[in-house]
């Protein structure tokens, strides 16, 4: 299987400017922030890394620290765009800023795929604060947006209502993702398009426990009994564990061999723009067809 690269290209309200020396600096609108990035193994183009924050790693693997600011910043968020969606920034305690920008070109290559279809129906697993969603439900999809964080999805609805997409067809659902499907396939349900992006590890509202690696598996074969010859994709993102693009590509290659189309896998990045270097951000698999 030969592997792809998905880039995600600088837009209006979203860029990488610059990485290097495990840093990255990305500019939300009109806030410049620094977060840290074990992928950018390079030297920075510029010294210049003035920013509005800054967040800083703890002493831990898991994820621990805490942002620096140097200018106020609007704790409650702004608002950014992406395309035909508004939603809102915020710096969160996870480092990141309330959404993922590298997801980009996955909305839009599942926007291709869902395009021509009347009301297609679209899942979106892990779908935190619902961007992916509501590009899809922007191009006339039936949306059933999956989180298991109540959290997540209320910021999800506060999107849609930024947007004016607070009367489209999207279903929102606080629920552990893998009894949700599997309730799904019992009902005998369909979809056009499914979109994943998990997390290593995580748990459900119940305390349901999920690990990547003991849990991915089975949820792509439920996924798949979700999915039909007239379906059009499954795209599954992997961030930030021990696993190849060739491996997870494996698995849907195997899971849809009863399915016409196309099994591809490859990395994810973000073009910076200082010098158009990709960096890489997940691991990446799709079928479709």
């Amino acid at each position: 299987m030969d592997l792809k690269t998905l880039i995600g290209e600088p837009w209006a309200d979203y860029g990488l400017i610059d990485s290097g020396n495990g840093r990255k600096l990305e500019r939300y609108g009109r806030f410049r922030f620094i977060r840290p990035e074990p992928q950018a193994l390079w030297a920075p183009a510029s010294d210049d890394w003035r920013a509005t924050g800054e967040f800083i790693p703890g002493a831990d693997e898991d994820g621990g620290g805490q942002w620096h600011y140097a200018e106020p910043t609007p704790r409650e968020g702004w608002p950014l765009a992406w395309d035909d969606v508004r939603f809102h920034a915020q710096t969160t305690p996870f480092r990141h800023l309330g959404f993922f920008p590298d997801m980009a070109p996955v909305w839009g290559w599942i926007r291709e795929k869902i395009e021509g279809l009347d009301a297609p129906e679209v899942m979106n697993l892990f779908g935190y604060t619902g961007v992916g969603t509501l590009a899809f439900a922007a191009k006339g999809a039936r949306v059933v947006h999956v989180d298991a964080s109540k959290k997540s999805v209320e910021a999800a609805r506060m999107n849609a209502a930024l947007s004016g997409h607070s009367g489209k067809p999207v279903r929102w659902i606080v629920d552990d993702a893998a009894k949700f499907v599997a309730r799904e396939v019992r009902r005998g349900r369909r979809y056009d398009a499914i979109l994943l992006d998990p997390p290593k590890y995580g748990r459900g509202p119940e305390g349901e426990v999920w690990r990547l690696e003991e849990d991915l598996p089975g949820l792509i074969a439920d996924c798949r009994r979700l999915l039909d010859a007239e379906s059009r994709a499954l795209f599954l993102t992997v961030y930030a564990v021990r696993m190849s693009a060739l491996a997870i590509g494996e698995m849907l290659r195997q899971a849809f061999a009863d399915l016409p189309g196309t099994v591809e896998a490859g990395e994810l990045g973000v073009r910076e723009e200082a010098r158009g270097l990709v960096l890489p951000t997940a691991i990446w698999a799709r079928w479709s067809r």
